[in-house]
């Protein structure tokens, strides 16, 4: 029972989070997963690591594209850029993004260690998968930090900043402007 009250502790704080920032407390979060509050801090000592956890556990779900390897390069960036975009540019990430970025001057060790769990977590994993790529001679050889954080970038830089300012799409469905941007991708790195 111990695990199906830790998951179910972690999915309250992910929607409390994402609604509220930082500032949701432990009570809400115990009352949302149908827990006493000891419960929640006999999974996660303080509210602190529930934050770093329910970040983690985001970019683990967007992760989890780059785990089995397609035949096809393409076919997997393109998985991988579809889901971080879901994640990343939804209702509720742009929300979330709206509460949290205020939050990060007053936070600053949470806000690192939450971008270390997440966006850097993000980063280290897509370097490996596109690395791969490169000493297969998929891609051509070059710095793999560099061309993950170029693609996270192309994948949701100004789109991001579009919907924050509630800026209207320009009518280009969600799957094609991702593979135009993998394939944008792509052609830079072709051998």
């Amino acid at each position: 029972m111990t695990v199906a009250h830790r998951e179910r502790v972690l999915r309250a704080a992910t929607t409390s989070f994402l609604a509220n920032g930082y500032r949701s407390s432990v009570d809400e979060i115990a009352r949302r997963a149908g827990v006493a509050k000891q419960t929640v801090y006999h999974h996660f000592p303080n509210k602190d690591e529930l934050f770093k956890e329910v970040a983690r556990d985001l970019a683990q779900r967007v992760l989890i594209e780059l785990e089995s390897p397609p035949a096809d390069l393409r076919e997997g960036l393109l998985r991988f850029a579809l889901a971080y975009r879901q994640r990343t540019l939804g209702a509720q990430a742009i929300s979330a993004f709206r509460t949290l970025v205020p939050e990060v001057p007053r936070f600053r060790a949470v806000a690192r260690a939450m971008y270390g769990s997440s966006a850097g977590e993000m980063v280290r994993r897509l370097a490996q998968y596109l690395e791969r790529a490169m000493g297969a001679g998929e891609l051509r050889r070059d710095d793999a930090h560099f061309s993950a954080e170029m693609l996270l970038s192309m994948l949701a830089g100004l789109d991001r900043m579009k919907r924050l300012f509630s800026v209207a799409d320009e009518g280009e469905s969600e799957a094609h402007r991702t593979a135009r941007i993998v394939d944008c991708f792509l052609r830079a790195y072709q051998k």
